[in-house]
């Protein structure tokens, strides 16, 4: 692609990207050269400048379960995968844990965990209600699909938002992965959450067997159809207990790509920097957060277990204490000349106080 037809595309992507198509996205994610990803990054980091101003959000991630009744062909917490350690964090471990994140001044705390039945929805609205009676936190969850019923008694509990990735917007490769499930099913879950006034998250995985350049640009079209208020993408990295543990991790490069991406067709949404990346780039923070991001969820899970949570494994999230780890962030962020959000870091969207 020449500088000026480059340039004129990332400007039209910065002051229209909602008249942004398919073929002119997936012509940015096929950037080879290192100068055009350069411009890529820096019109990235202008719009993330504009519409998201330098604060960096640190939300607390707790993986409060590992067991899933589902079987996804990347992922180790998949139900036929005998070979994992299985653990269900108690409501005592969690709340002990939630408050070690308010003493870091962390305002948000991420409930994540597989598709896990033994969670039932009034031991999470429970759990919920303890959370938001004791702390000023807003509380995410990131658990599945769950019926559709229960989403209103969450949201009743004080549930703030709810990230389920649709993980790609392409309805076959979806059907392929996902055995037992369909992307429409995973679509009309964000739409009902949505309805419900829950901040919602999306995101895709990047790497998978057939995607596309065309496919990761569909997966932008879905997040902004729906507009998402989170986005978060990340590469594929096998787990030798899977179906696909043979197929190659999914590129750093493009993960980029697509965080710069995100920022400049989506713009007014939270972009975080995922562990995945992190656990393939070991500059990730800082190099994501120059090129769109805009959050990083510091892993607040108890050491004894954290390694058990292996929807791949060797995570890049160690077994430093949790004040380490945040002040090893702060730093980073510090450096960088951004500073730490102090707020809940609700909707860019909308005025809500989630």
């Amino acid at each position: 692609m020449s500088i000026s037809s480059l340039d004129d595309l990332l400007e039209r992507c910065r002051t229209d990207p909602g008249g942004r198509t398919k073929e002119e996205i997936a012509s940015l994610l096929r950037l080879t050269d290192p100068g055009d990803m350069a411009a890529l990054w820096r019109a990235a980091d202008t719009v993330r400048r504009e519409k998201v101003g330098s604060d960096i959000h640190l939300r607390g991630l707790l993986e409060i379960s590992n067991y899933c009744r589902r079987n996804c062909h990347y992922c180790g917490l998949r139900r036929d995968n005998r070979a994992v350690s299985r653990y269900r964090l108690t409501p005592r471990t969690i709340l002990d844990t939630v408050e070690a994140l308010d003493r870091q001044g962390i305002r948000t705390v991420v409930l994540q965990s597989g598709e896990d039945p033994g969670w039932s929805v009034g031991q999470l609205a429970r759990l919920i209600e303890s959370i938001k009676g004791r702390y000023d936190m807003a509380v995410t969850l990131s658990i599945g699909r769950r019926p559709p019923e229960e989403w209103r008694i969450l949201r009743d509990a004080g549930m703030n938002r709810y990230l389920l990735r649709h993980e790609t917007a392409c309805p076959t490769l979806y059907e392929r992965f996902h055995p037992g499930d369909t992307l429409q099913d995973r679509i009309r879950a964000l739409k009902e959450l949505r309805a419900l006034g829950v901040d919602i998250g999306s995101g895709n995985l990047i790497g998978l067997p057939g995607q596309t350049p065309e496919a990761l640009a569909a997966d932008l079209l879905l997040a902004r159809a729906l507009e998402v208020d989170m986005y978060g993408v990340g590469p594929f990295i096998p787990h030798p207990e899977t179906p696909l543990s043979n197929v190659p991790a999914g590129s750093v490069k493009d993960t980029y790509k697509m965080i710069a991406l995100a920022r400049l067709i989506l713009q007014n949404v939270h972009i975080p920097i995922t562990t995945a990346l992190c656990t393939l780039d070991p500059a990730a923070r800082a190099r994501g957060w120059s090129r769109g991001g805009n959050v990083i969820m510091p892993n607040a899970t108890p050491p004894d277990v954290r390694g058990h949570y292996e929807i791949y494994r060797e995570k890049g999230v160690g077994h430093a204490a949790l004040e380490t780890t945040v002040e090893s962030i702060r730093g980073e962020i510090h450096a960088m000349g951004r500073s730490v959000s102090t707020s809940r870091g609700g909707s860019l969207k909308r005025s809500a106080t989630s």
